[in-house]
């Protein structure tokens, strides 16, 4: 069903096999093969292309920036500017595949980001997103989507497996030291890390919030164009801020909510519910 803009509607259903929930609820991430169709994909890439593209502040050549600037080109909620990315970002097909991943009834959104790797651009430095959040709740989950076909040379995502199950790992923002120390932990660890090979565009990787992550340089001469939306079980509340970073994530994107509150403001809107 198209949407009164032309856009399919993604509210239909994907059938979530068991051996997938249980392959993330154990490795902490995972990759939902097609869950966008290529006719989907086609109809919303360059809705959403434009629309990062069109508010992408990011001016500097690549060679000028911090490794940090050189991963990606950043470009958060756009789904409160673009009609189009808003109607991608609020598809209840990938909120329903996100709640049973997690097993909860509902969730919420946190934020929506496109991920624009540049042609030549660096690497992304291993490093935990919920470092970032100021949720009471483990249940958070980011689907990364590529909206073009993702060769591994192109900078597809590595993951160390289980490393969800360890929480809270440290004060390490994205950045050239959580890269170092991280490494060093898988490794002294024995942590194995995984990709998920190639993907298609529309394919998803799903990732829990405290699973270490990271992706190699862009070494081909093509943006590698994602798009993410990241979710929280319906119900968590604000936190106290413990750090500046968690700090400006509850003002920009829990609505400046009191920690102990619920996070179920208007930037924060339900997407799903089995209730």
């Amino acid at each position: 069903m198209a949407t009164r803009l032309g856009l399919p509607d993604l509210a239909d259903d994907y059938t979530l096999d068991q051996d997938t929930i249980d392959a993330f609820r154990r490795d902490g991430h995972v990759v939902v093969r097609g869950l966008a169709s290529t006719a989907e994909v086609e109809a919303y890439r360059s809705v959403i292309e434009d629309a990062a593209l069109r508010h992408n502040v990011e001016s500097r050549p690549l060679e000028e920036r911090e490794t940090y600037g050189k991963a990606f080109l950043q470009i958060p909620n756009l789904w409160t500017k673009d009609e189009g990315v808003r109607r991608f970002v609020f598809g209840r097909r990938f909120a329903r595949v996100a709640a049973q991943l997690m097993g909860v009834d509902g969730v919420r959104l946190y934020h929506d980001q496109a991920l624009f790797k540049e042609a030549g651009g660096g690497l992304t430095p291993f490093h935990q997103d919920q470092y970032y959040w100021p949720l009471d709740t483990d249940h958070t989950i980011t689907m990364w989507m590529p909206m073009v076909d993702v060769p591994a040379e192109l900078g597809s995502m590595t993951f160390a497996s289980g490393s969800h199950k360890l929480g809270y790992l440290g004060e390490f923002e994205i950045s050239d030291e959580s890269e170092a120390v991280f490494r060093a932990f898988v490794e002294e660890q024995g942590i194995p890390l995984a990709t998920h090979g190639a993907l298609a565009a529309g394919d998803a990787t799903f990732h829990a919030g405290w699973t270490l992550h990271g992706a190699p340089p862009n070494e081909t001469d093509r943006m590698r164009s994602v798009m993410t939306v990241i979710y929280y079980a319906d119900g968590a509340r604000a936190i106290q801020p413990d750090h500046a970073y968690r700090q400006a994530d509850l003002a920009r994107w829990l609505g400046g909510i009191a920690p102990g509150e619920v996070a179920d403001r208007e930037l924060n809107p339900l997407l799903f519910s089995e209730r």
